[in-house]
């Protein structure tokens, strides 16, 4: 039978794990991508290019956007695209810790219809097809059981406990911070935490497979403002992203002060 998307994405995530793990210990070659978007290393650049081979040799059809790759506006007339962060946690990789991950999902006209958090360091494989649940090493997900704000425990930069972001008084939250925005999704999807957020523009794939893990753990997820998330956007940012459970989701969207966004053109 023909491979699935789900089964090609996990040969990519394994083959990607492989090789960025082979980097681990050795020369990384860092250097600073342009405008502060953050340093770079010769495993990142090697893994986009073992998955952009991989992936598109496999669907041909399918249009590419990558934080490695130069952005391309092909990738808007194509209805299937591969969304990929090569190493996600580009940081911590640096540091030699092993919170980052291989995020690679398939989008089918602005939804998320398949995706794959892969952490090598931690043997933590998180995959979900829409319609079709979300797991974690073969064992269903579910995100945490609702309740409310106060002492929930939410992943968060401390930037974002900031007044400036609150209606009214910063809710009296448990904030906890790990790398990697992919893994924290998985996270919440896993109901080891209850929630996440980001209230800074959010790269699409930074976020992709990992809403797509919520909402099959039986969350939900938005952007800041509560909005829902089209991916292969022209302009490929989320303005935020919130996550957990539909009630704590909510609670947080009441909270939060609203913030304009403003796009850019490929």
């Amino acid at each position: 039978m023909p491979e699935t998307d789900l089964e090609l994405l996990m040969r990519a995530a394994y083959a990607a794990g492989e090789l960025a793990t082979s980097f681990v210990g050795g020369a990384l070659d860092v250097t600073d991508k342009p405008d502060g978007a953050g340093p770079v290393t010769a495993a990142d650049l090697a893994v986009n290019a073992l998955l952009e081979d991989l992936l598109r040799n496999a669907r041909p059809d399918y249009g590419w956007l990558s934080e490695e790759s130069q952005d391309n506006a092909a990738r808007l007339s194509t209805q299937k695209v591969f969304v990929v962060d090569p190493i996600d946690g580009t940081r911590s990789f640096i540091e030699g810790g092993r919170t980052w991950a291989h995020s690679i999902a398939v989008v089918d006209s602005g939804q998320v219809e398949t995706g794959a958090v892969y952490l090598p360091m931690r043997d933590k494989l998180y995959i979900a097809t829409r319609g079709q649940g979300a797991f974690l090493n073969n064992e269903r997900l579910q995100v945490a059981p609702a309740r409310g704000l106060t002492g929930a425990q939410v992943l968060a930069t401390r930037p974002q406990m900031a007044p400036q972001h609150w209606r009214g008084d910063v809710p009296d939250i448990d904030r906890k911070h790990r790398p990697s925005l992919a893994y924290r999704l998985g996270l919440v999807s896993q109901g080891r935490y209850d929630a996440m957020m980001t209230l800074r523009p959010t790269w699409e794939w930074d976020i992709a497979a990992g809403v797509l893990l919520v909402q099959e753990a039986g969350g939900y997820a938005s952007d800041r403002n509560g909005q829902q998330i089209t991916f292969n956007a022209r302009d490929p940012r989320a303005n935020g992203i919130v996550a957990g459970s539909n009630a704590l989701h909510t609670a947080l969207i009441q909270e939060l002060a609203p913030a304009e966004f403003m796009a850019k053109a490929v």
